[in-house]
């Protein structure tokens, strides 16, 4: 499919301040990281599966063509590396993964017939309840 070892070099990461609440701590440490990956000049990939990719993750894409990731779960620094690491190769292999082509299957005739048969008992069954007319 592609080498992770290769993707992963082209990779920049970034540590920034993670937001929300915390204590006299939080001010003080970079643990948020930022991925970057830069789809447009990956060297990974071939045209097609730039292309695939492209098309599967152009809402996440900035106009450069530049994926960004953010991971702040943990405390920890080199643990939300990890998380994002995982979280990049498991959205590029998802979205690597070509849909099989649906085959059009025709109605056999038995269950047509089936079906049929089975409308007209329904329909029988209700015009036998009502009063008979007696002209």
């Amino acid at each position: 499919m592609f080498d992770e070892e290769a993707i992963l070099q082209e990779l920049s990461f970034k540590a920034i301040r993670s937001s929300g609440s915390g204590g006299q701590h939080v001010n003080k440490v970079s643990s948020k990281v930022e991925l970057t990956f830069n789809l447009a000049e990956s060297l990974v990939f071939n045209d097609e599966q730039k292309a695939r990719l492209l098309k599967k993750l152009q809402n996440r894409l900035t106009k450069e063509g530049v994926l960004i990731l953010q991971c702040g779960e943990s405390r920890s620094q080199h643990k939300n590396k990890e998380l994002i690491i995982k979280r990049f190769l498991e959205l590029i292999k998802v979205s690597l993964i070509v849909p099989k082509k649906r085959k059009p299957t025709k109605v056999p005739k038995a269950v047509i017939r089936k079906r049929l048969k089975n409308k007209r008992l329904h329909a029988d069954k209700k015009t036998n309840r009502k009063k008979p007319n007696i002209d």
